[in-house]
């Protein structure tokens, strides 16, 4: 696999124990239990890890925070809402992080439905949602990289306004990168002229295929200005040491939801987004697609990553993640859980293979 490649984990940032199928145990979610996750990805080879966001969470930035400041290589990639923050606050604020991290941030832009009255917020139909997005990018974008920036967009204005301090150029990055996901037309041609990497879930490779073709084409027709979009994949990846293990556990965490009526593992599900939609519907197609996509769990409301899964040995898992990457994707965010003993044994036993 490429070393250009990038190698990230998940940190559920959920007040509720047992996210997803994790251990529940006292204390899951302070600051000393989550700084042994964000040492334990230093440890283990990994770059950095994506933070959740929504309302009824705790703050993603101030645990991005948190957890850089008792870090020293570990880059959080924040996830942000618009309209939770506004963009010369948020561009400020992330500014300072990444001065006093050394370049350490991510972002992760979410445009999905949220509980906005909550925090006072408000949005229109889809077009006004995902053009408050392309506006919220492309206003924080020109604060990191211009000074004395004016502008009255329909959404925000700001006059005469410098972020101080100012981001650091480092090699080719010039700001922090802005990832982003969406599956529908109005998210796609967002992606395509104002997000640095395209977040996809878990589909199968013939999906993905289509879907990175169609965004290069939507990049040429709006006219990008920008350097070319990369792609990323957030999935879960069930290792184990032997493929039939793996199958084994797998078999029975599905059995588990069933039971359990998916509890845990809803928090995509408040509002049927198309990609997740299209993820809930891949089971349709049958219980394992390509070699060893696993899509049983979306029958019980996996939601998001949880919803498909690749299962098998390392060996297995890491021939599956290669197939992506020859489509193109170079940004992985993996997961499983217990997700504390899985940094340790994915970065063991799955990272090497993808490295080499």
């Amino acid at each position: 696999m490429s070393n250009k490649s990038e190698f990230l984990w998940y940190i559920p940032n959920d007040v509720k124990a047992g996210h997803r199928g994790d251990s529940a145990v006292e204390n899951h979610n302070s600051l000393d239990t989550l700084t042994s996750h964000a040492r334990a990805l230093e440890e283990h080879g990994w770059k950095g890890a994506l933070i959740g966001t929504g309302w009824g969470r705790p703050d993603t930035f101030t645990v991005a925070t948190s957890l850089a400041a008792r870090t020293t290589t570990f880059e959080p990639l924040i996830a942000i809402r618009p309209g939770y923050w506004r963009p010369a606050n948020f561009a400020s604020a992330a500014a300072t992080l990444d001065h006093l991290t050394g370049g350490r941030v991510r972002i992760n832009i979410v445009s999905g439905k949220d509980n906005l009255a909550a925090y006072g917020d408000s949005e229109g139909d889809q077009a006004h949602r995902y053009g408050r997005t392309k506006e919220f990018m492309r206003l924080v974008r020109r604060l990191w990289t211009e000074e004395n920036v004016t502008s009255a967009g329909e959404n925000f204005r700001v006059a005469e306004s410098t972020v101080v301090p100012r981001i650091q150029v480092r090699g080719d990055r010039r700001h922090p990168k802005f990832y982003f996901g969406g599956a529908s037309e109005a998210a796609e041609r967002v992606a395509a002229t104002e997000a640095d990497v395209q977040l996809f879930w878990g589909e199968p490779l013939d999906g993905v295929r289509e879907r990175i073709a169609r965004l290069k084409a939507l990049s040429r027709e709006l006219d990008r200005d920008l350097p070319p979009l990369e792609f990323g994949l957030r999935i879960t990846t069930l290792v184990r040491d032997t493929t039939e293990q793996a199958w084994t556990d797998a078999e029975a965490k599905v059995a588990e939801m069933a039971r359990s009526k998916g509890t845990g593992w809803h928090d995509h599900q408040r509002v049927l987004a198309v990609g997740q939609q299209r993820l809930l519907e891949l089971h349709e197609r049958g219980d394992v697609l390509d070699d060893n996509l696993y899509t049983a769990p979306g029958k019980f409301g996996g939601g998001g990553a949880g919803t498909t899964w690749l299962v098998g040995s390392a060996e297995d898992v890491a021939r599956s993640l290669r197939k992506y990457q020859d489509l193109g994707i170079t940004h992985f965010v993996l997961s499983d859980t217990p997700y504390l003993s899985e940094i340790k044994r994915q970065g063991a036993q799955l990272l090497p293979l993808l490295r080499g």
